[in-house]
């Protein structure tokens, strides 16, 4: 196994408590950090799938060569729900089976990708930030949609951005991985800044509009939710 061994980790009793723990932990955010280079190093995408009838919760860990997207290693891990589904929660829910994954692994993870938020969360502690928090390792979110938040399009080629804002606060990023695509919504997690979050991005969405990290473990999990579950 790798180095990385999962970390102890909270399970509040109720919203509230889960609120009060964000609270606490929020403080803990590097975000001063430039980050690992792009196309250096390895690039971990980690995502989870869900069974609520019979409670199941799997997440994949998927391991990519940041220069040549080749997958290194992969990993899963096979969970009880443990935290009901509350938005500006969903951490709750996901982090432990995702560090079972991530312990599985026999390389260290490098930069992680979520497919989530960190800073752009409304208490500025999202998946990414929590995740990163309490492993050390550097982190960055890349949602599907903008949450609660609100941009302007960016331009329609690759690669152009706009700032996701939360009033005049900004707290991630639009930015267009495919000309005339959908954006995808990029903001920092822990140790890692948003210019390099974006240039991360990009470089691992090449022919999809979501990086090839997520895409992977989202399969992954979804495969391993129905051998689980069949």
């Amino acid at each position: 196994m790798t180095s990385f061994s999962a970390p102890a980790h909270e399970t509040p009793a109720d919203e509230a408590e889960g609120r009060a723990v964000q609270e606490r932990l929020r403080g803990r955010v590097i975000l001063d950090e430039t980050g690992p280079e792009p196309g250096t190093g390895l690039v971990t995408g980690v995502d989870v799938a869900y069974d609520d009838e019979r409670d199941v919760v799997v997440a994949a860990a998927v391991v990519l060569d940041a220069a040549t997207l080749e997958t290194v290693e992969e990993a899963t891990a096979v969970g009880k729900v443990a935290f009901p589904y509350v938005p500006g929660l969903l951490a709750f829910r996901e982090i432990p089976t995702v560090l079972e994954a991530l312990a599985e692994l026999s390389v260290d993870p490098g930069l992680v990708v979520c497919d989530g938020y960190g800073l752009a969360h409304p208490r500025r502690f999202g998946l990414a930030s929590h995740l990163g928090v309490i492993t050390g390792l550097p982190v960055i979110g890349v949602g599907k949609n903008p949450f609660t938040f609100t941009y302007e399009a960016p331009g329609p080629r690759r690669g152009d951005s706009s700032p996701l804002l939360d009033g005049e606060e900004v707290v991630g990023r639009a930015l267009r991985t495919r000309e005339n695509t959908s954006p995808v919504f990029v903001s920092v997690g822990h140790r890692v800044r948003l210019d390099n979050a974006c240039a991360h991005t990009l470089r691992l969405a090449g022919r999809y509009r979501q990086p090839e990290s997520t895409r992977r473990a989202d399969a992954l999990c979804r495969r391993t939710l129905r051998e689980a579950t069949g």
